[in-house]
């Protein structure tokens, strides 16, 4: 099913124009690159304070709710520009993606890293108390489990790249 995603992308006039926009605007591929590193960079940033002081390992002082006020839209805006820049490069190449098994595995890490952080984010803007004494351990875990699924989500992201390393055939 997914081979012949890519192979309809591949023929397709997106295809076309992203191929014909990466090779013929000189320095593209590294700008769009460039961005996308930077949006994951604003995304993990801003997550990760967030999930950090929810574990009470970081930023004792700030209050927990107004961190989510400023933090989060770094997270929300930075989703749409990876759409973007990561889909430019996915249209231009749409075999090295679709037909990667790493590719899947980051997915499943994005799709359950977005879950946890929209709960953890309910859960801190519904909580009475910022006290790191009164947040329940519902949310602890919430705020691991955001962690550990974005840093894996960024992991496979890297991936990408080099499972042609990971699954040669025998």
């Amino acid at each position: 099913m997914l081979d012949s995603i890519a192979q309809a992308i591949a023929g397709s006039d997106a295809n076309e124009a992203a191929l014909y926009l990466l090779r013929n605007v000189p320095g593209l591929p590294p700008i769009v690159q460039t961005i996308h590193i930077l949006a994951i960079a604003a995304l993990m940033a801003s997550v990760a304070f967030v999930a950090l002081r929810s574990l009470g390992l970081a930023l004792p002082s700030q209050d927990l709710r107004e961190m989510v006020r400023r933090l989060m839209p770094w997270t929300w805006w930075a989703l749409p520009v990876l759409l973007l820049s990561g889909g430019l490069l996915v249209l231009a190449r749409p075999q090295r993606y679709f037909s990667n098994p790493v590719m899947g595995w980051k997915m499943l890490f994005l799709l359950a890293a977005l879950v946890l952080s929209v709960l953890m984010v309910q859960r801190i803007r519904r909580s009475a108390s910022n006290g790191f004494a009164a947040r329940p351990l519902r949310l602890k875990l919430m705020a691991a489990g955001v962690l550990f699924f974005w840093v894996l989500t960024v992991l496979a992201g890297r991936w990408i790249a080099y499972s042609d390393y990971l699954f040669v055939p025998a």
